[in-house]
């Protein structure tokens, strides 16, 4: 009898399966149901719709562009509802528990708190009543059955002029459920380089950082993010395969950047879905993601914005399997570059990864050897011998 780990998972294992989300935000994965009722409840009027299921659709289909500016305009509805510490902490909340049932053990969340002060908050106020979220969610996950941790990664604008004062709050927060810092945005116009000063004062500062990078921009923006800004991680960083030379013959050729980019480990935060309706990739199957896996980068995958890309980890991992054939083995490898690329500190990684990850996965591929036994005899082989 052979083994059965080579099998495709189903999509049942893909829930079950330990999970690890590097690349998620707040504002882009509230429950259509909460932006209605939240909007309801501080007088928004300006819902595309008020049904919950219309409305989702309605975000599904507003982000489904081919346009990242466009994509980005869909913010507007949901930062428009997350103006109260009662809000966001409500948002924060369910965002842990939807991350929980979904099989995801560690995720580190992000948003920008400049967004949120359009009733009065601090932006002292905006990260505490997300981190409280935050910790209410992982209570009610544990009441159900499930576990996860989540950290919060703390985002300025980059058409902004705020990187330094965020960073500043991200390192004051640091050891109180933040554990990093990003810029996010439109990357065209907008260079990391504009924000050098932070970045300068979380190196001073030994803290970490990330930067969405070679999203719908290319290699410039992701040799600013490394060379000049010193990041840690690249958001989505897909644009890396504009440095790859793939021949007739299937024989592959790295330029400079590429190969320091995979030399070096930095971590990709993939986000198929979400790359399809931006513009970024055109299809699963034409997704960087297939031949950065073959060449062994550090890729780790991501939902970016669950509402907007009706998405789910399962989700984005259900097609990847569909479309690369990937098997539990691969989604383990996903999962432990994400763990190893997470911000926490090493040991706490390493724990999540020995104690948490590799047993769920040692689990599932067992799983087979306990099916129920066929109760139809074997047809006989005419032969008495085994």
């Amino acid at each position: 009898m052979t083994s059965e780990t080579t099998t495709l998972p189903t999509p049942e294992q893909i829930r079950r399966a330990p999970k690890v989300l590097l690349h998620d935000h707040l504002d882009g994965g509230l429950r259509p149901a909460t932006v209605v009722e939240l909007a309801r409840a501080n007088g928004y009027e300006g819902l595309p719709e008020t049904d919950p299921e219309k409305l989702g659709i309605w975000f599904r289909e507003a982000a489904d562009s081919g346009s990242l500016e466009r994509y980005l305009e869909t913010f507007a509805h949901t930062c428009a509802v997350m103006q109260t510490r009662d809000a966001l902490a409500r948002v924060a909340a369910e965002c842990a528990e939807d991350l929980a049932a979904d099989g995801v053990v560690y995720a580190e969340i992000r948003y920008a708190p400049e967004q949120h002060l359009e009733q009065g908050l601090s932006l002292e106020e905006v990260v505490e009543a997300v981190n409280e979220g935050f910790r209410e969610g992982e209570r009610r996950a544990r009441e159900n059955g499930h576990r996860i941790r989540v950290g919060a990664l703390l985002t300025a604008m980059r058409h902004a002029a705020r990187a330094l004062e965020i960073a500043e709050l991200a390192n004051r927060y640091r050891d109180s459920g933040v554990v990093g810092f990003d810029i996010a945005g439109a990357e065209a116009g907008y260079p990391p380089t504009r924000h050098l000063d932070a970045f300068e004062y979380l190196k001073r500062e030994n803290n970490h950082f990330t930067i969405h990078a070679g999203e719908a921009f290319g290699l410039p923006s992701i040799w600013q993010a490394l060379q000049w800004c010193g990041a840690d991680r690249l958001g989505h960083g897909v644009r890396i395969i504009d440095d790859i030379e793939v021949a007739d013959d299937g024989s592959v050729k790295l330029g400079r950047l590429a190969s320091y980019v995979r030399d070096k480990r930095i971590p990709l935060e993939m986000c198929p879905t979400s790359n399809l309706q931006t513009g970024a990739a055109p299809s699963y199957a034409e997704h960087p993601i297939g031949l950065l896996r073959r060449l062994q980068f550090r890729l780790t995958v991501n939902t970016d914005n669950r509402l907007m890309s009706g998405t789910s980890m399962s989700r984005e991992f259900e097609h990847l399997v569909k479309t690369f054939r990937y098997t539990l083995d691969d989604m383990q490898w996903f999962t432990v570059n994400a763990m190893k690329s997470a911000f926490i500190p090493f040991d706490e990684r390493l724990a999540m990864i020995n104690d948490v990850i590799k047993p769920g996965y040692a689990e599932l591929r067992a799983e087979w050897l306990f099916r129920p036994a066929s109760t139809t005899l074997p047809a006989s082989s005419g032969s008495d011998s085994e």
